[in-house]
């Protein structure tokens, strides 16, 4: 067998492969899955061309958003989209974090990207904590309530 008809035969090989993993879903499940991987990798792209010197410094922000932002995502596609009612402030958050990194690693170490970038963080943690209190509020009012009971029937005098 010559190596030219070897070489024909791997390729019919591998198009059969793929073909088949195509028909037996496989590429459908990987991309269900894996999709926020498809932003993730700009963002970290874009991190590589920073550190190489190959962009300027303002493309941290962009960066910094896209990668916590398919952080997110991917939390939400593999444990369920219900968690995003507790991870919403996260997207602000995203920007806050490209913002200081533009700060920190950036040529412009201006003082209003840097308030800029601890205002955003400071609102997105109020809204995540604020967020935990409406979803959890009434475990939270029920725990304090009976810590507060317990202390009342513990601390009361004893008389025999």
């Amino acid at each position: 067998m010559n190596r030219q008809s070897a070489a024909v035969g791997i390729l019919v090989l591998t198009v059969g492969l793929i073909i088949l993993l195509g028909k037996l879903g496989v590429f459908a499940f990987i991309g269900a899955v894996f999709w926020p991987l498809f932003i993730l990798i700009p963002g970290v792209l874009l991190h590589v061309l920073y550190f190489g010197r190959m962009v300027p410094s303002i493309t941290l922000v962009p960066a910094g958003i896209l990668t916590v932002i398919s952080v997110v995502l991917l939390i939400g596609n593999w444990f369920g989209w219900g968690m995003m009612k507790y991870l919403w402030p996260m997207f602000p958050f995203s920007v806050a974090i490209g913002l200081y990194e533009y700060h920190v690693f950036g040529y412009n170490r201006s003082r209003e990207v840097w308030t800029a970038a601890v205002g955003l963080a400071s609102i997105s943690i109020l809204l995540f904590c604020l967020t935990l209190i409406w979803t959890w509020g009434i475990y939270l009012i029920a725990v304090g309530l009976i810590a507060v009971g317990a202390w009342l029937v513990l601390r009361r005098p004893r008389t025999w």
